[in-house]
């Protein structure tokens, strides 16, 4: 095959969830109903935190953060989808492929990173409580966010640069919905070892980082609260971070699942059926875990549905 063959490529072809036409108006459906409640759930949220005074704390401020980002995250990767359903065309052009797999990188790292800052958030706020405004005080939380923001966007960067540098030939299938690093780098006809190494130390950096900062903000969480005397100050304590300890698994749980079961399946359907669970389902859920059993969230939204 000639070189130029292998460098000049327009477009890829994203084969989606499934090829079944039938199924075509259900999937529109059900994606559009879970990207729309996706967006309101969370902008809700952010609304909510912005516009209640009560809710100007270290903790509901990562929460807003994480709220706009799981909208960022969604949009990446849904709306695409549906235009091709409508439309009924699977193509995407390089340009675009690599665009949508740089902003996806950049907003689902970014969850992992402010999943571990809130972890942190609530370490200081259990096992620290009487220096807690002193330590989680507003220039702090704005530097983890902004450190955060911009490790994510380094790496994206990073990971980008290095996939366009990669020649690709007649196989311009991706069997997922979504342009994602992993099957780019594998549909590569060109040497990919690099891109391979690159993006699994990436991934057990910044991946098994942050995790393992949660691990241990949690190991030193149950400590504090198994030392507690009452057993009111126990479940006050433990219910502060319910909501973000289900999130955590929601996200690790789901993430890991993909990997597991496309490495255990070896089939390109189970895993794009798989990742819909956390690059759709997660960020849809989040705002209920939040809001349901958080009477300063549901206050806010009240008065905020009110005015």
């Amino acid at each position: 095959m000639e070189p130029d063959n292998c460098t000049r490529i327009s477009e890829f072809v994203l084969l989606g969830l499934s090829e079944e036409p039938d199924l075509q108006p259900l999937l529109f459906g059900l994606f559009l109903s879970m990207y729309l409640i996706t967006v309101l759930g969370n902008l809700l949220i952010v609304l909510a935190v912005s516009s209640d005074s009560h809710l100007h704390t270290p903790m509901y401020f990562f929460l807003a953060n994480l709220s706009f980002v799981d909208i960022c995250f969604t949009t990446t990767t849904v709306p695409k989808m549906l235009v091709n359903i409508q439309t009924q065309d699977k193509v995407i052009t390089y340009g675009g492929c690599i665009t949508q797999m740089y902003f996806f990188l950049l907003f689902g790292v970014l969850d992992d990173f402010l999943l571990t800052v809130m972890a942190y958030d609530r370490f200081v706020a259990i096992c620290h409580p009487l220096h807690y405004t002193v330590i989680m005080h507003p220039r702090l939380c704005g530097l983890l966010v902004l450190v955060s923001w911009i490790m994510c966007v380094l790496n994206s960067l990073v990971e980008s640069l290095m996939a366009l540098q990669l020649s690709f030939c007649t196989d311009l299938e991706i069997p997922q919905f979504f342009c994602e690093l992993n099957q780019m780098v594998q549909l590569a006809c060109s040497d990919n070892f690099l891109n391979i190494m690159v993006m699994y130390f990436l991934v057990g950096l910044l991946g098994g980082g942050p995790l393992a900062g949660i691990i241990y903000s949690y190991y030193r969480i149950v400590s504090s609260i198994y030392r507690m005397s009452s057993a009111q100050g126990k479940y006050k304590a433990f219910s502060t971070c319910a909501s973000h300890l289900s999130v955590v698994s929601l996200f690790y749980c789901t993430g890991l699942g993909v990997y597991l079961s496309s490495a255990v399946t070896h089939s390109s359907h189970s895993s794009a059926t798989a990742s819909v669970m956390y690059t759709v389902v997660t960020p849809m859920l989040n705002p209920f875990v939040y809001s349901l059993r958080n009477k300063d969230i549901k206050r806010a939204l009240k008065r905020f549905c009110d005015i």
